[in-house]
């Protein structure tokens, strides 16, 4: 299954927060799914890391996951972003949860977060433990 994993997923494992062990247990299942990182969720998980000045956590981050090939990132053009701004306002979603939702339905990717915004729109989203049976 091709899965894209939210920033949350991300963050709950840099940030040692409440649902950090399913995401890490997700991570740990690579080999069962093609991971996919899309790069608004990169970069703003660089600016929280730069901001608490964790430099190396991102480079590590970088290495783990992108170098070493257990996840490819995507993106969004600016030909899509009419559809991601009729997303935020069919849905009801900030301009990240739209960025998201349209690369999950741009690349037909499962949606994995722990955002429970993405459950009103008509792709959802599934968590980790939805995926991990």
């Amino acid at each position: 299954m091709k899965l894209l994993l939210d920033t949350n997923i991300f963050l709950e494992i840099i940030l040692d927060q409440e649902h950090a062990r399913d995401a890490r247990t997700l991570l740990g299942h690579s080999d069962k799914h093609e991971l996919f990182i899309s790069d608004y969720s990169f970069h703003s998980i660089g600016l929280i890391l730069f901001r608490r000045k964790q430099h190396d956590v991102f480079q590590q981050f970088i290495s783990d996951l992108l170098s070493n090939g257990v996840m490819s990132m995507v993106s969004l053009y600016p030909e899509d972003m009419d559809d991601c701004i009729d997303a935020a306002k069919r849905f009801s979603l900030d301009f990240d949860d739209a960025y998201q939702y349209m690369v999950a339905k741009k690349y037909d990717f499962a949606l994995i977060s722990f955002d429970k915004d993405f459950d009103a729109t008509d792709r959802g989203r599934k968590s980790p433990g939805d995926v991990l049976g």
